[in-house]
This record gives C-alpha cells, sequence and structure tokens, in this order.
C-alpha cells in the first residue's frame, strides 16, 4: 500500500539563526560522535542551518533540507557554502545526496509520523560504511515515572504546540528501529541534566560496509 505524506511547507516561526537551547547541550556530544574522515554532510531536518554552520566551520560539505521555508531562507542568507533546500526528509531525495558520509538529524524524528519510512530514506542516500547521528528527547523508566509522580504529563504532552511532538524514544526503542532498518554499531552520547534524566538522546549508527 502507497502511503501519502506531507510535502506541504510550512511557517515555523524562525526569526534567527542563533543557537536554540538544545543546540547548547547537544551540539558537544554530536562533535564527539563525528566520525574520522567525514568530509559529506546531510543535515536532515535542519530548521535554521545552525548545526550546519558548525559542520561547515569544520570544514566539512554540508547539505541541508526542511519544511520550514522560513528556516530555509534564513539559512541560505546566513550561510551560502552550505546548500539549503525546501524539502520533505519523506522526499525521494538523490537529486541532493548520493553516498554521503554522515546524515545529521537533531531533534526532528520526534515529530514524524512514520520515523521508520524517514530512516528507511536517510539509509539509502549513505554510502555503504556511513553514519547517522541523531538527537531526539530522552525518555527512560526514571524519567517517566518523576513526570507522572510530579504531575507533569499534560505540561509534557503540551497539547496546544503545533507541529509538537509525537513520537516518544527510549534508547531501547531508538535501537530497535536502527537496527530493523539496517543499522548497526549504535552508540549513545547523551546530553543535558544527569544520566537517567537526560534532555536528548544523542545516538550514532552505521550502515553496513
Amino acid at each position: 500500500m502507497t502511503q501519502n505524506f506531507d510535502h506541504d511547507q510550512k511557517v515555523f516561526g524562525w526569526n534567527s539563526t542563533r543557537a536554540t537551547d538544545c543546540h547548547s547541550y547537544a551540539l558537544p556530544k554530536i562533535y564527539k560522535l563525528l566520525p574520522e574522515g567525514c568530509k559529506n554532510v546531510f543535515d536532515a531536518g535542519c530548521g535554521n542551518g545552525y548545526i550546519s554552520s558548525k559542520l561547515l566551520e569544520k570544514g566539512l560539505i554540508v547539505t541541508g533540507i526542511d519544511l520550514s521555508s522560513d528556516g530555509i531562507l534564513l539559512a541560505r542568507e546566513k550561510y551560502p557554502k552550505a546548500r539549503f533546500e525546501i524539502r520533505s526528509v519523506y522526499d525521494d531525495l538523490s537529486d541532493l545526496a548520493k553516498n554521503v558520509d554522515l546524515v545529521i538529524s537533531s531533534e526532528v524524528i520526534e515529530h514524524l509520523y512514520y520515523p521508520q519510512h524517514f530512516l528507511i530514506n536517510m539509509f539509502s542516500i549513505i554510502r555503504p560504511g556511513g553514519w547517522i547521528i541523531i538527537t531526539t528527547p530522552y525518555h527512560g523508566w526514571l524519567k517517566n515515572s518523576l513526570i507522572s509522580i510530579l504531575g507533569q504529563w499534560d505540561k509534557h504532552h503540551n497539547i496546544a504546540w503545533e507541529g509538537g511532538h509525537i513520537k516518544f524514544f527510549s534508547e531501547k526503542a531508538l535501537k530497535k528501529l536502527l537496527r530493523e532498518v539496517g543499522f548497526d554499531n549504535i552508540i549513545y552520547n547523551n546530553a543535558g541534566r544527569i544520566p537517567l534524566l537526560w534532555k536528548s538522546i544523542v545516538c550514532r549508527a552505521q550502515k553496513s560496509s
């Protein structure tokens, strides 16, 4: 059965290329997971282009996509050395990227109705032996228990947040999904707060060579 995906351009209210709160704690962990010899990077769900800009500073070749037209326009103006396109992570991306060394996708997968299709699509553009780095809000037993005890689930699942989080990942759940798609050598370098109460999962996985 063919699935229909939403490809409409959206405006998410980007008005700056400054770092978000997540960038402040996730980027140092992302840097530690960057594979040696990596040159060609694809930023899937690049938002305002901030992470792409930091990879450019490291001398990498960067292509970024996002459905947020406002974010892409800001990124194009601020960081002309990278390529930014208004595209969906579900699209056929073979015209933009083939055999990339690394896909980075930060705080994106939790917004997707079809995370497996997204990962399959990313798998298709990564070279054999290449990598994917994903960040997504952390959910584990202790953190979830504290949210329940403190009665914070309504705040955590803010129903007024248009385009907000619809998928919630533990390390185990993300590892299972990555392995089902064909990724292996999965490691974590989580970020924010303290162990077991992390803000974000930061995960790297490899496509078999």
